[in-house]
């Protein structure tokens, strides 16, 4: 039973999120290239400003920021759709036997897929802007996933918070455009102030942002002790949220 129940879900899982990425492109002219146009977007801008206007002298540059708006963007759609995955997917709740549980896991999934999409564009930027692809680009899927369960509980808490106070998406969003700019998306940790480093040092993406950066720009392994830490953390962080998910669930048809 325990296998067919697993099995169910992963099923499950794989048409939800082809239906939301259907539903989000649905008559759309270029379809899914459009989660591409957003950080492009987001790249040029940053590249003149950064490299022409205002430079930070930063080596490869838009590999750089590049890299670092992808796994923000990632971490940021992720959270903003979390906001409403039980709320915007009443009928599915109201289901007799229906595992909520998935539901936060399809809006990370789905940004997920959109991170990955993306991919081959950067590696045509690191091939011909200066960036390295070699041996250490073997660890980029366990900081992926490192980052996929990190934003999974987080997302299990946020889903479950809307339910109850429907202001979390608002506060959510200003959480986040603060967060961007104290995350260094665009800059390098390094030219932060010495009084302001604590910030940074609690910032889980700071400290991902860094270890894509050591793989894609710099051609090196990782801080492999930073890693370690932030897997535990994501793990510890992962249950949490989805305990205090299943404790709301109960009352979700209720509040729906």
């Amino acid at each position: 039973m325990p296998t067919i129940r697993l099995v169910y879900v992963r099923d499950l899982l794989r048409e939800l999120v082809l239906r939301d990425l259907k539903l989000r492109y649905k008559r759309s002219v270029i379809g899914i290239l459009w989660s591409l146009v957003n950080p492009l977007v987001q790249i040029l801008i940053f590249t003149f400003l950064f490299s022409r206007v205002l430079p930070l002298n930063i080596p490869n540059y838009t590999v750089f920021v590049f890299s670092g708006v992808l796994a923000w963007t990632w971490f940021q759609t992720s959270l903003s759709m979390a906001s409403g995955a039980i709320v915007d997917n009443r009928e599915l709740v109201r289901r007799p036997g229906f595992p909520v549980a998935v539901l936060p896991v399809v809006t990370v999934t789905t940004s997920m897929i959109h991170f990955t999409l993306a991919l081959p564009v950067l590696a045509f930027f690191l091939i011909f802007g200066g960036g390295h692809i070699g041996l250490a680009t073997l660890f980029l899927p366990l900081i992926m996933l490192v980052q996929f369960l990190l934003t999974l509980g987080l997302a299990y808490l946020i889903a479950a918070a809307h339910v109850i106070f429907r202001d979390t998406q608002h506060l959510i969003t200003l959480g986040l455009m603060l967060m961007f700019y104290l995350t260094p998306v665009f800059y390098r940790a390094d030219n932060v102030p010495e009084e302001y480093r604590l910030i940074y040092a609690l910032n889980p993406m700071a400290h991902l942002l860094t270890a894509y950066r050591a793989i894609l720009v710099q051609g090196v392994w990782p801080a492999t002790g930073t890693m370690a830490l932030l897997f535990v953390m994501a793990l510890i962080l992962l249950g949490i949220g989805y305990a205090v998910f299943q404790h709301v669930s109960l009352s979700f048809v209720e509040e729906l």
